[in-house]
């Protein structure tokens, strides 16, 4: 079954922030978010936005030399940031947080892609004119798929 792509403008960071607060409270256990976008492009206002939506209290920021933070909220946030990973086929046990009782958020995910999970949803941001971005989402797998169509349709 083919997936279909799902786009969503930014007009500014407080949009971006309000667009993950809401996909925030239609996540479960175990959803993994794949997330992709130039350095700037709001990764980390959209994360952001997901842990307020969580319930987390805490500053969130990216975990630039930490490559993975937890948060507590409804449900446990994994904040992660694979930029400075050497090698995709380190084990680092993502595949526990993936497979946990939390929201992970991966951020440049490409980086890791051998060995993120086959379900998850993409999030690429996209800078565009006016300060506004572009947020273009790929299901893969049936739960993303209605996700989407929940918090766009």
């Amino acid at each position: 079954m083919t997936m279909h792509t799902y786009e969503f403008i930014s007009k500014d960071p407080h949009d971006t922030f309000a667009f993950s607060k809401r996909l925030a409270t239609l996540l479960q256990p175990g959803d993994v978010i794949a997330l992709e976008g130039d350095l700037g492009a709001g990764k980390t206002t959209f994360t952001k936005g997901l842990a307020n939506g969580l319930g987390i209290q805490r500053n969130v920021n990216s975990p630039t030399f930490t490559i993975i933070k937890e948060y507590q909220g409804r449900l446990p946030l994994y904040h992660m940031d694979v930029y400075r990973v050497e090698d995709s086929f380190e084990d680092l046990g993502f595949d526990e947080y993936f497979e946990g009782d939390g929201v992970t958020v991966v951020e440049w995910a490409h980086l890791i892609e051998d060995q993120l999970p086959h379900e998850l949803l993409t999030i690429s941001i996209y800078l565009d004119e006016n300060q506004s971005r572009k947020l273009v989402l790929q299901p893969k797998g049936e739960r993303y798929e209605e996700l989407c169509k929940e918090i766009l349709l």
